[in-house]
């Protein structure tokens, strides 16, 4: 499959198993976690971006240590549905951390997820500098629990769009 046909249908994943969300800046990577049936998204941790070989042996290194079956990178698509320079860029890392470190893996479109994930926060008057330390992981939990959520809907034989 190439890095641009990954979609969360198409991952084949073993009945249990934690999946990574992946929120890629071009400064940090926020990281999320399922649990093992995947009903429910946890923020985890963020990651300084430095270079994509320690990028990827960073992201590597966070689904090893717990056990995930596949990664659910977030798209920046254009607000039209097509690419933009930055769904180009993560499809881009996409593909070289699969030369790297051949997983499942699936996109899952992230438009407007930051600016969703900021509101509630600002709604529950968390501090601008409190909102720093915690956006990206935040912003890979509302991604992964989208693609969760798809997930589900598929196990349950809805087939349309959620």
């Amino acid at each position: 499959m190439s890095a641009a046909q990954m979609t969360v249908e198409a991952l084949v994943l073993p009945p249990k198993g934690r999946l990574i969300g992946v929120d890629l800046g071009t400064k940090t990577i926020g990281l999320a976690l399922s649990d093992v049936e995947r009903r429910i998204a946890t923020p985890l941790t963020t990651l300084k971006r430095i270079k994509f070989g320690a990028d990827a042996q960073a992201l590597a290194g966070q689904a090893r240590e717990f056990g995930a079956v596949a990664l659910v990178i977030g798209l920046p698509l254009a607000l039209d549905g097509g690419d933009s320079p930055r769904a180009q860029a993560t499809r881009a890392f996409a593909r070289e951390y699969l030369r790297l470190f051949p997983t499942p893996l699936a996109f899952w479109d992230e438009r407007m997820s930051t600016a969703a994930v900021e509101r509630d926060l600002i709604a529950n008057d968390v501090s601008r500098a409190k909102r720093a330390q915690v956006i990206d992981k935040m912003a890979a939990a509302y991604i992964l629990q989208g693609a969760l959520d798809r997930l589900a809907a598929l196990a349950r034989g809805e087939g349309g769009k959620s």
